[in-house]
């Protein structure tokens, strides 16, 4: 069987879709942050914005792999979440959804098509792409609970927290206001995300 005839190719479009949707909505989420004085978790943000740039990029390569010429049109139905409205604590946890259900019911059924189909290249591309989605879930899980709980900048003990703008550092259960240093807003304030490397 021929890529270009199969059903992962068309799956291939509707994750690549996804992943340019997924890129979109989590922008708006970054302005969010932005607008409302939260730079560190928009720098957080827009790292996963790129990590799903780049997994359209793989997407629509193996896609382009598929054909010698232009890919005139590809015909497909697919659904796509509109979930997050201009609530930042919502969007973050509608975001974690969002990657959860990509996660664990999308890329393994896009996977397991491949496989059956016989594009093992294709499908390791899904579950690779499936285990990062795991990775942003985990971190829009954390973002949430810690704004909503009101712990972004304020834990149980003394942590080091750290100005991106100029780098002071003070220990202490509660971020500055503003930075003693370079008056920077608590919002430029690294953040602690537990088991999560960003």
């Amino acid at each position: 069987m021929e890529l270009k005839s199969s059903k992962t190719f068309v799956n291939l479009a509707k994750a690549f879709s996804g992943e340019c949707q997924a890129r979109t909505r989590y922008e708006f989420i970054e302005y969010g942050a932005r607008i409302n004085g939260y730079g560190v978790l928009a720098e957080i943000i827009d790292k996963i914005v790129y990590n799903e740039f780049n997994h359209a990029r793989m997407l629509y390569t193996a896609m382009q792999q598929a054909s010698d010429t232009a890919i005139a049109n590809v015909e497909y139905t697919a659904g796509y979440p509109f979930t997050e409205k201009w609530d930042l604590g919502e969007n973050l946890r509608l975001a974690a959804e969002d990657e959860r259900r990509e996660a664990e019911v999308v890329y393994p059924e896009f996977e397991r098509i491949a496989r059956e189909e016989g594009f093992a290249d294709v499908a390791r591309l899904f579950r690779m792409i499936a285990g990062t989605e795991v990775t942003h879930r985990k971190i829009f899980t954390e973002l949430a609970e810690q704004f909503e709980s009101g712990t972004l900048y304020k834990k149980d003990a003394p942590v080091v927290w750290k100005c991106s703008h100029c780098g002071y550092e003070a220990t202490a259960e509660e971020a500055w206001k503003e930075c003693p240093l370079c008056k920077s807003k608590q919002g430029e304030v690294y953040l602690h995300l537990e088991n999560t490397v960003c």
